[in-house]
Protein backbone atom coordinates (compact mmCIF):
# COMPACT_ATOMS: atom_id res chain seq x y z
CA UNK A 1 0.00 0.00 0.00
CA UNK A 2 1.21 3.70 -1.17
CA UNK A 3 1.83 5.92 1.81
CA UNK A 4 2.48 8.48 0.01
CA UNK A 5 0.12 9.20 -2.45
CA UNK A 6 -2.51 7.06 0.06
CA UNK A 7 -5.15 10.16 0.80
CA UNK A 8 -4.60 11.83 -2.65
CA UNK A 9 -8.06 12.89 -4.01
CA UNK A 10 -9.68 11.31 -1.15
CA UNK A 11 -12.45 13.35 -0.21
CA UNK A 12 -12.32 14.46 3.50
CA UNK A 13 -15.25 16.18 5.64
CA UNK A 14 -13.51 17.54 9.00
CA UNK A 15 -15.90 19.36 11.48
CA UNK A 16 -14.39 22.17 13.22
CA UNK A 17 -12.25 22.50 10.42
CA UNK A 18 -11.29 26.25 11.00
CA UNK A 19 -10.06 25.43 14.41
CA UNK A 20 -6.35 25.82 15.93
CA UNK A 21 -6.15 21.82 15.76
CA UNK A 22 -8.65 21.11 13.25
CA UNK A 23 -6.95 23.33 10.62
CA UNK A 24 -3.45 21.60 11.22
CA UNK A 25 -6.02 18.55 10.41
CA UNK A 26 -7.04 20.33 7.39
CA UNK A 27 -3.34 21.53 5.98
CA UNK A 28 -2.02 17.85 6.58
CA UNK A 29 -4.93 16.23 4.43
CA UNK A 30 -4.79 19.41 1.70
CA UNK A 31 -1.12 18.64 1.77
CA UNK A 32 -1.47 14.80 0.84
CA UNK A 33 -3.28 15.74 -2.11
CA UNK A 34 -6.82 15.55 -0.39
CA UNK A 35 -9.98 17.10 -1.52
CA UNK A 36 -10.82 18.56 2.07
CA UNK A 37 -14.37 20.16 2.97
CA UNK A 38 -14.21 22.37 6.09
CA UNK A 39 -16.93 22.53 8.51
CA UNK A 40 -17.88 25.32 10.86
CA UNK A 41 -20.29 27.56 12.20
CA UNK A 42 -18.55 30.24 11.14
CA UNK A 43 -18.86 30.03 6.94
CA UNK A 44 -16.31 33.13 6.67
CA UNK A 45 -13.71 31.80 8.67
CA UNK A 46 -14.19 28.35 6.98
CA UNK A 47 -13.91 29.50 3.63
CA UNK A 48 -10.57 31.63 4.32
CA UNK A 49 -9.23 28.56 5.02
CA UNK A 50 -10.24 26.90 1.64
CA UNK A 51 -8.82 29.86 -0.23
CA UNK A 52 -5.46 29.64 1.50
CA UNK A 53 -5.86 26.28 0.39
CA UNK A 54 -6.62 26.95 -3.28
CA UNK A 55 -4.42 29.70 -3.29
CA UNK A 56 -1.33 26.89 -2.42
CA UNK A 57 -2.78 24.54 -5.39
CA UNK A 58 -5.17 22.53 -3.23
CA UNK A 59 -8.99 21.47 -3.46
CA UNK A 60 -11.12 22.42 -0.85
CA UNK A 61 -14.78 24.29 0.19
CA UNK A 62 -15.75 26.10 3.42
CA UNK A 63 -19.23 25.31 4.30
CA UNK A 64 -21.26 26.72 7.23
CA UNK A 65 -22.34 23.71 9.24
CA UNK A 66 -23.73 23.57 13.01
CA UNK A 67 -22.43 19.77 13.99
CA UNK A 68 -25.57 19.35 16.25
CA UNK A 69 -28.12 20.70 14.20
CA UNK A 70 -29.29 17.47 11.29
CA UNK A 71 -30.75 19.78 8.99
CA UNK A 72 -27.77 21.82 9.04
CA UNK A 73 -25.43 18.86 7.93
CA UNK A 74 -27.63 17.25 5.86
CA UNK A 75 -27.55 20.59 3.86
CA UNK A 76 -23.83 20.45 4.06
CA UNK A 77 -24.11 16.85 2.59
CA UNK A 78 -25.46 17.88 -0.40
CA UNK A 79 -23.34 20.65 -0.70
CA UNK A 80 -20.07 18.58 -0.02
CA UNK A 81 -21.78 15.43 -2.81
CA UNK A 82 -22.02 18.63 -5.66
CA UNK A 83 -18.87 20.36 -5.23
CA UNK A 84 -16.13 17.67 -4.03
CA UNK A 85 -18.42 13.59 -4.90
CA UNK A 86 -18.87 11.36 -2.40
CA UNK A 87 -17.28 11.13 0.87
CA UNK A 88 -13.92 8.43 1.48
CA UNK A 89 -12.94 10.19 5.26
CA UNK A 90 -14.79 11.99 7.87
CA UNK A 91 -13.12 13.94 10.83
CA UNK A 92 -15.18 14.59 13.42
CA UNK A 93 -12.85 17.24 15.33
CA UNK A 94 -15.17 20.00 16.68
CA UNK A 95 -15.49 19.90 20.21
CA UNK A 96 -15.02 21.88 23.70
CA UNK A 97 -15.87 22.70 27.15
CA UNK A 98 -17.63 25.15 28.82
CA UNK A 99 -17.42 27.29 32.24
CA UNK A 100 -20.72 26.09 33.48
CA UNK A 101 -20.40 22.38 32.79
CA UNK A 102 -16.90 22.95 34.82
CA UNK A 103 -16.31 23.11 38.79
CA UNK A 104 -14.01 25.90 40.52
CA UNK A 105 -12.23 23.17 43.07
CA UNK A 106 -10.13 20.29 42.77
CA UNK A 107 -11.23 18.82 46.34
CA UNK A 108 -14.67 19.37 47.69
CA UNK A 109 -14.64 21.46 51.02
CA UNK A 110 -17.39 22.28 53.08
CA UNK A 111 -15.88 24.96 54.72
CA UNK A 112 -14.96 26.73 51.83
CA UNK A 113 -17.78 29.21 51.33
CA UNK A 114 -15.83 31.73 48.46
CA UNK A 115 -17.92 33.93 46.32
CA UNK A 116 -18.59 32.62 42.86
CA UNK A 117 -17.56 29.02 44.02
CA UNK A 118 -18.90 26.28 41.42
CA UNK A 119 -18.60 22.92 43.52
CA UNK A 120 -19.96 19.39 41.58
CA UNK A 121 -23.75 20.48 43.56
CA UNK A 122 -23.68 23.40 41.41
CA UNK A 123 -23.24 22.49 37.91
CA UNK A 124 -25.66 23.89 35.81
CA UNK A 125 -27.37 21.19 33.33
CA UNK A 126 -27.50 23.75 30.65
CA UNK A 127 -23.89 24.15 30.89
CA UNK A 128 -23.82 20.03 30.93
CA UNK A 129 -25.73 19.30 28.69
CA UNK A 130 -23.79 22.25 26.15
CA UNK A 131 -20.78 20.06 26.48
CA UNK A 132 -22.11 17.04 26.04
CA UNK A 133 -24.45 17.49 22.69
CA UNK A 134 -21.12 19.66 21.60
CA UNK A 135 -18.62 16.93 21.77
CA UNK A 136 -20.83 13.12 21.64
CA UNK A 137 -23.78 14.47 19.68
CA UNK A 138 -21.67 16.66 17.70
CA UNK A 139 -19.67 13.34 16.59
CA UNK A 140 -22.73 11.15 16.67
CA UNK A 141 -24.83 13.27 13.81
CA UNK A 142 -22.12 13.88 11.32
CA UNK A 143 -21.12 10.16 11.44
CA UNK A 144 -24.47 9.74 10.74
CA UNK A 145 -24.94 12.01 8.03
CA UNK A 146 -21.58 11.59 6.20
CA UNK A 147 -20.91 7.89 6.77
CA UNK A 148 -23.69 7.05 4.69
CA UNK A 149 -21.37 7.64 1.42
CA UNK A 150 -18.74 5.17 2.78
CA UNK A 151 -21.50 2.29 2.39
CA UNK A 152 -19.97 -0.44 0.27
CA UNK A 153 -16.74 1.79 -1.32
CA UNK A 154 -12.94 0.77 0.03
CA UNK A 155 -10.73 2.99 1.59
CA UNK A 156 -13.49 4.57 4.27
CA UNK A 157 -12.61 5.90 7.55
CA UNK A 158 -13.86 7.59 10.45
CA UNK A 159 -11.19 9.43 12.70
CA UNK A 160 -12.71 10.52 16.02
CA UNK A 161 -11.19 13.47 18.48
CA UNK A 162 -11.37 12.17 22.04
CA UNK A 163 -8.85 13.00 25.05
CA UNK A 164 -6.57 12.40 27.68
CA UNK A 165 -9.16 12.88 30.42
CA UNK A 166 -11.28 9.95 28.78
CA UNK A 167 -8.94 7.89 30.18
CA UNK A 168 -7.73 10.12 32.96
CA UNK A 169 -10.54 12.34 34.21
CA UNK A 170 -9.24 15.89 34.48
CA UNK A 171 -9.67 17.21 37.87
CA UNK A 172 -12.32 20.39 37.35
CA UNK A 173 -13.74 19.50 34.02
CA UNK A 174 -16.13 17.18 34.78
CA UNK A 175 -18.47 17.15 31.33
CA UNK A 176 -15.71 17.17 29.03
CA UNK A 177 -14.03 14.71 30.42
CA UNK A 178 -16.99 12.55 30.34
CA UNK A 179 -18.45 13.20 26.71
CA UNK A 180 -14.73 12.57 25.73
CA UNK A 181 -14.86 8.81 27.48
CA UNK A 182 -18.08 8.88 25.50
CA UNK A 183 -16.53 9.52 22.30
CA UNK A 184 -13.58 6.55 23.02
CA UNK A 185 -16.54 4.43 23.94
CA UNK A 186 -18.88 5.14 20.45
CA UNK A 187 -15.44 4.76 18.85
CA UNK A 188 -14.43 1.06 19.95
CA UNK A 189 -18.60 0.34 19.05
CA UNK A 190 -18.98 2.52 15.74
CA UNK A 191 -15.66 0.16 14.83
CA UNK A 192 -17.10 -3.27 15.41
CA UNK A 193 -20.43 -2.63 13.79
CA UNK A 194 -19.12 -1.43 10.67
CA UNK A 195 -16.59 -3.81 10.69
CA UNK A 196 -18.12 -5.54 7.53
CA UNK A 197 -18.59 -2.71 5.39
CA UNK A 198 -14.18 -2.16 5.23
CA UNK A 199 -15.36 1.48 7.25
CA UNK A 200 -12.51 2.20 9.86
CA UNK A 201 -13.36 4.22 12.75
CA UNK A 202 -10.29 5.14 15.30
CA UNK A 203 -9.49 7.90 17.77
CA UNK A 204 -7.12 10.94 18.55
CA UNK A 205 -6.63 11.10 21.86
CA UNK A 206 -4.91 14.71 22.39
CA UNK A 207 -2.71 15.35 25.42
CA UNK A 208 -2.01 19.47 26.28
CA UNK A 209 -2.26 21.40 23.54
CA UNK A 210 -1.93 25.46 24.26
CA UNK A 211 -5.14 27.01 21.82
CA UNK A 212 -7.28 29.91 21.74
CA UNK A 213 -9.68 27.89 24.10
CA UNK A 214 -7.57 27.10 27.22
CA UNK A 215 -4.46 29.88 27.07
CA UNK A 216 -6.15 31.54 29.68
CA UNK A 217 -6.23 28.12 31.43
CA UNK A 218 -2.63 27.59 31.37
CA UNK A 219 -0.77 30.71 30.88
CA UNK A 220 -1.23 34.16 32.68
CA UNK A 221 -1.62 37.24 30.47
CA UNK A 222 2.56 37.75 30.75
CA UNK A 223 2.78 34.31 28.74
CA UNK A 224 3.91 32.58 32.17
CA UNK A 225 2.51 29.43 33.14
CA UNK A 226 -0.32 29.03 35.70
CA UNK A 227 -1.05 26.95 38.73
CA UNK A 228 -2.47 24.31 36.45
CA UNK A 229 0.24 25.04 33.67
CA UNK A 230 2.94 24.06 36.01
CA UNK A 231 1.51 20.96 37.37
CA UNK A 232 0.54 19.72 33.56
CA UNK A 233 3.86 19.85 32.36
CA UNK A 234 5.20 18.86 35.84
CA UNK A 235 2.79 15.02 34.72
CA UNK A 236 4.17 15.32 31.31
CA UNK A 237 7.61 13.27 30.40
CA UNK A 238 8.40 15.62 27.69
CA UNK A 239 8.33 18.77 29.53
CA UNK A 240 6.07 20.94 26.89
CA UNK A 241 3.00 21.56 25.75
CA UNK A 242 2.19 19.65 22.47
CA UNK A 243 1.93 22.30 18.78
CA UNK A 244 -0.73 21.29 16.58
CA UNK A 245 1.75 19.71 14.20
CA UNK A 246 2.47 16.81 16.13
CA UNK A 247 -0.78 15.41 15.47
CA UNK A 248 -0.15 15.28 11.34
CA UNK A 249 2.11 11.91 11.64
CA UNK A 250 -0.76 10.35 13.33
CA UNK A 251 -3.48 11.58 11.62
CA UNK A 252 -2.31 10.69 8.03
CA UNK A 253 -1.39 6.80 9.78
CA UNK A 254 -5.10 6.71 10.60
CA UNK A 255 -6.85 8.26 7.47
CA UNK A 256 -4.19 6.72 4.95
CA UNK A 257 -5.84 3.15 3.75
CA UNK A 258 -1.97 1.76 3.92
CA UNK A 259 -3.52 1.47 8.30
CA UNK A 260 -6.27 -1.02 6.45
CA UNK A 261 -6.21 -3.15 9.30
CA UNK A 262 -6.46 -0.77 11.92
CA UNK A 263 -9.91 -0.14 13.45
CA UNK A 264 -11.27 0.37 17.08
CA UNK A 265 -8.08 1.79 18.91
CA UNK A 266 -7.60 5.52 20.50
CA UNK A 267 -4.61 6.65 20.34
CA UNK A 268 -2.46 9.05 22.99
CA UNK A 269 -0.71 12.10 21.17
CA UNK A 270 0.66 13.58 25.01
CA UNK A 271 4.12 13.57 25.28
CA UNK A 272 3.93 10.52 27.76
CA UNK A 273 1.27 11.91 30.18
CA UNK A 274 -0.89 9.18 29.87
CA UNK A 275 2.29 6.96 31.17
CA UNK A 276 3.55 9.00 33.87
CA UNK A 277 2.64 8.11 37.77
CA UNK A 278 4.09 11.14 38.87
CA UNK A 279 7.07 8.84 40.83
Amino acid sequence: MDLISGLKDKVVVITGGAGVLGAGFTRALANQGAKVAILGRDGEKAQKLADEIISNGGQAIGVSADVCDEASLRKAHTAINESLGLIDILINGAGGNHPKGTSSDVFFDRENKAEGLQTFFGLDTEGLRFVFDLNFIGTLLPTQVFAADMIGREGCSILNISSVSAFHPLTKVVAYSAAKAAISNLTEWLSVYFAKEGIRVNALSPGFFLTEQNRTLLTNEDGSLTERGNKILSQTPMGRFGEPNDLDSTLLWLCNPASRFVTGIVVAVDGGFLAYAGV
